[in-house]
């Protein structure tokens, strides 16, 4: 009697799926005996079990394919994504490569995933990140991956809801009852002195950026689409990539003198760009080139690159210091176009810690 499977549960009897060094997965027929003997079946799935049929004597209508994850994602990617925002799209696209190569390499069944597979996920997740850091020599923290696997996990666990409620599965959410990998959330607070050393290395268009980053207390991606349409009756109309969010950011104090700065610099071009901030040749900045020039000056300013201050960490920055002068976080919150204000509790005071008097 031979070993029962304990992998690519979802074939049939006595079919087998080989992984090639190339990636591909190729199936088998095993037809038993000594030395064992497989016949090759081929890389396509379908056609697979058409010949297992053949050769176990068996019609192949009377296989019943059932939904598989890779179907789920498909119709997910066609009926919710477009609905989210571009960068939550991005996002998704990023965490469904993971996905797809857990749960789809070979096509597995929803009805047969079960919580021990989630639970396996997050260790193979982890293991993915630990391996993508030693590509780059880097040690890898003791919760590599975790952050990761917890937003793929919740993006598997929307399109299993969603073939619910489409009809492709009845199977509960393999999810459920799954814990979820700790987050500590980010706490850096980035101090003056720091900020001012990456500044003092930087171009002008990070400056720039910069400047704005922490005055407006907006996020990257959404202050290098800031043009000149969204200036009106003294503010800057900001509608947040992320959330959808729409605030009026005051143009005054300090902002004031930065518009007035961005646009002087501007006015230097033969033509006109559009975008409030853009490179020394008057282009509109993209989030990569950006990026790059916080890194570049970052490391000219012998910062370590450990991640330890990053272009989002501004955003953190602005809203703590509102905070603390004002005496009143719902300003923060209101900067920072929070939903609520235990969120903008949280994200504040993990920077710096409350204020309080001592005993005397």
């Amino acid at each position: 009697m031979g070993r029962k499977p304990t992998k690519n549960l979802n074939l049939p009897p006595r079919m087998r799926a080989r992984a090639q060094r190339s990636g591909r997965v190729f199936y088998y027929y095993d037809a038993g005996g000594k030395p064992r003997k497989e016949i090759p079946l081929g890389p396509d799935m379908v056609a697979a079990i058409r010949q297992w049929a053949e050769l176990e004597g068996e019609r192949p209508t009377g296989i019943q394919l059932a939904p598989t994850f890779l179907e789920a994602a498909q119709a997910y990617i066609k009926e919710v994504l477009p609905t989210k925002s571009p960068r939550t799209q991005s996002d998704n696209l990023e965490e469904l490569s993971y996905l797809r190569e857990y749960f789809g390499n070979p096509p597995a069944p929803l009805d047969q995933i079960r919580p021990q597979h989630i639970a396996l996920y997050k260790t193979w997740r982890s293991q993915k990140s630990r391996e993508w850091y030693a590509s780059k020599g880097r040690q890898a923290p003791p919760n590599a991956g975790h952050v990761r696997a917890n937003r793929d996990l919740a993006l598997f666990s929307h399109i299993f809801n969603h073939a619910r409620a489409t009809g492709l599965t009845d199977a509960p959410n393999p999810c459920l009852g799954v814990p979820k990998n700790t987050e500590s959330g980010r706490d850096i607070y980035v101090q003056d002195k720091a900020f001012d050393l990456v500044y003092k290395h930087a171009r002008q268009p990070l400056r720039d950026a910069m400047d704005m980053l922490y005055l407006t207390g907006q996020r990257p991606q959404d202050i290098i689409k800031m043009t000149d349409q969204h200036i009106r009756d003294g503010a800057i109309d900001v509608q947040q990539g992320k959330t959808g969010k729409k605030l009026r950011l005051m143009i005054v104090g300090e902002l004031a003198t930065l518009i007035d700065r961005i646009q002087a610099r501007r006015a230097q071009y033969p033509i006109t760009p559009p975008c409030l901030i853009v490179t020394e040749s008057g282009q509109s900045l993209t989030l990569r080139n950006l990026q790059k020039m916080f890194k570049d000056a970052r490391n000219a300013a012998g910062l370590a690159a450990d991640d330890s201050f990053q272009l989002r960490d501004l955003r953190a920055k602005a809203a703590t210091d509102t905070a603390d002068a004002s005496g009143d976080i719902r300003q923060a919150q209101r900067q920072l176009g929070h939903s609520s204000l235990q969120m903008t509790e949280h994200y504040v005071r993990n920077r710096l810690g409350d204020k309080v008097k001592p005993t005397r």
